[in-house]
């Protein structure tokens, strides 16, 4: 069964940092594009960005550019979302996806009707 796992969420401080975890089982991960979204409370599920077979980056939020990045790290089977100079507003559920229609190339815009297997997430909240 093809799946993807988040994990590395927390609770941190506002300007902190974390680094969330996507971990691949079935299937390997290198063949994909990797799309990270994020729903907070009472919004809708937004992208956030993605990484693509080569390891760039493409964002979708204006709100975390220069402050979130997506590394790619095949012999883990594994793509990080590393988050940075992280605000209140950044809390969240995150999630990762991913879709063979994105094998090579990111999506130009992130929808999440593209994308019919999500998991459970991992929650950051952002608070003093």
């Amino acid at each position: 069964q093809l799946q993807l796992a988040e994990s590395g969420g927390g609770l941190v401080q506002p300007g902190g940092s974390l680094r969330l975890s996507c971990v691949a089982s079935g299937f390997t991960l290198a063949y994909r594009a990797i799309v990270w979204f994020r729903q907070a409370p009472g919004k809708e599920r937004e992208g956030v960005l993605c990484v693509d077979r080569s390891g760039a980056t493409t964002n979708y939020a204006d709100s975390v550019k220069g402050r979130f990045t997506g590394v790619r790290d095949n012999s883990m089977n594994t793509v990080y979302l590393e988050m940075n100079s992280l605000k209140p507003e950044d809390t969240a559920v995150y999630y990762c996806v991913s879709s063979p229609s994105f094998a090579n190339t990111c999506p130009a815009r992130a929808r999440q009707s593209d994308f019919g297997s999500w998991g459970q997430g991992t929650q950051v909240t952002v608070s003093s």
